[in-house]
């Protein structure tokens, strides 16, 4: 008889304390947000309230694809899940066809989340990373401002999410189309700059979160990041999503899916991200 090796590795990490955490979770709504970027919304309870911002779930995309895709948490309200993601292959093309009444295996909430400050915070995120700051910003103790980057006009998403619970919210797009031209750096520089922010959440792609990294570095901004990588088992097995860290310095291989998804800036060896 074959046997799938990976199978088997993920299951060992997953029998003990993950499978207490799979849920069968039922799509009640799904819309296109911009080209080949689906909003869809899932009902269960118990996963919703376990779950934190920055956290992510790792979902069954049918019965002939052995490894999940995960995805982040986008926003919670009550027993609702929403995520948001971009159709890159044929599981994350599967999950864009789920309809109303359907049903997902998700294993989750997965990951460590963001650890809310006390004073007001910033958080940033640039393209597809920008669904979990909604998250993120939602749950924050005290006001918080949002800077929101993107390519072009046609691939802004959340805006009028973000002025449901921001005090402030800045977009930019590179080619000037909607919002200030440019990047989410110099938006960020004027914040912090400003004095009334204390603190700064993140994620997006590894450029833009190192630019954001040296900003509050040299303004003297505690940083958390949420570190986009390939993920395999999602649950610590595989080591796809090793990254590069330094941890009470030593240098170490972290894993996204487990060590993360979100770290101090402060421990991110950011010249091998």
């Amino acid at each position: 008889m074959l046997v799938n090796i990976s199978e088997c590795v993920i299951y060992y990490f997953w029998k003990d304390d993950c499978m207490l955490n799979k849920y069968l979770c039922e799509v009640v709504y799904s819309e296109k947000l911009a080209e080949d970027i689906v909003a869809l919304t899932v009902v269960n309870k118990q996963l919703a309230e376990k779950a934190v911002a920055g956290q992510f779930l790792h979902i069954k995309c049918g019965h002939s694809r052995i490894l999940r895709r995960p995805i982040s948490i986008c926003s919670i309200r009550a027993s609702a899940i929403e995520i948001v993601f971009e159709i890159k292959g044929e599981g994350t093309r599967w999950l864009s066809r789920r309809k109303h009444g359907s049903f997902l295996d998700v294993l989750g909430p997965l990951g460590n989340g963001y650890d809310m400050p006390e004073g007001k915070a910033i958080v940033v995120g640039g393209g597809l990373g920008v669904p979990p700051m909604l998250f993120a910003a939602d749950s924050a103790r005290n006001d918080v401002a949002a800077i929101l980057g993107f390519r072009s006009h046609d691939r802004v998403i959340l805006h009028k999410e973000f002025e449901a619970v921001c005090e402030k919210v800045i977009v930019t797009t590179e080619d000037g189309s909607y919002g200030k031209k440019g990047t989410a750096i110099e938006p960020l520089r004027a914040l912090l700059a400003s004095g009334e922010y204390s603190c700064v959440m993140a994620c997006g792609a590894p450029l833009m979160l190192r630019a954001v990294a040296q900003i509050c570095k040299e303004l003297g901004a505690p940083l958390q990041v949420s570190l986009e990588e390939r993920m395999g088992c999602g649950v610590g097995a595989c080591l796809v999503c090793a990254c590069a860290t330094k941890i009470d310095g030593e240098d170490e291989m972290s894993r996204v899916c487990m060590d993360g998804p979100v770290f101090s800036a402060d421990v991110v060896n950011w010249d091998n991200i």
